[in-house]
């Protein structure tokens, strides 16, 4: 249980460090190979932005779950309590219902990548679909993101205890 609980606290973390990680990496060397001997990697431009997938919306994920990312807090505060929690509630259903669309719309883009065969440009075995694979996973945390927000308002709506107002320097 503490592990899944872990997980649950730093998956993002994790995906967006990795991602960034190989990013920077593989432009760096890269940079650094193109001025100093005059070669390139074929794949140093495809990778840097299909890893880039991962780290956006996993980012997206990261700051749905810590209630930063399109929040419109300065209004929200202003609200009497009851509206506070309906504001809290219309969250998470915008949330889940755009998710719904994007997870839709992104698989019907990882099967076809699948089927084709698509492979990153410049690489010989990489498949394209591995990288548009973060699409639908993201935006499917970003579901468990928004329901775990919406139980945890609702719990604090029952008690009467203030919600909370993150800011994006918490």
């Amino acid at each position: 249980m503490r592990t899944l609980y872990w997980l649950d606290r730093n998956i993002e973390k994790i995906i967006i460090l990795i991602a960034y990680s190989f990013m920077a990496g593989i432009i760096c060397v890269e940079v650094v190979r193109r001025f100093l001997f005059n070669v390139q990697a074929p794949w140093s431009t495809s990778i840097p932005i299909l890893l880039f997938l991962w780290l956006a919306w996993f980012g997206a994920s990261y700051n749905v779950r810590r209630r930063t990312h399109l929040s419109l807090d300065e209004i929200r505060i202003r609200l009497p309590y009851s509206l506070q929690f309906g504001c809290h509630v219309l969250d998470a259903m915008l949330w889940i219902g755009f998710a719904i669309i994007v997870i839709y719309f992104a698989s019907q883009q990882v099967v076809l990548a699948h089927q084709n065969f698509a492979i990153v440009p410049g690489t010989d075995n990489m498949m394209q679909w591995w990288f548009y694979l973060a699409t639908p996973l993201a935006w499917s945390l970003i579901i468990v993101r928004a329901l775990q927000n919406l139980y945890e308002d609702w719990r604090t709506f029952r008690t009467g205890r203030p919600f909370d107002q993150p800011t994006l320097l918490d």
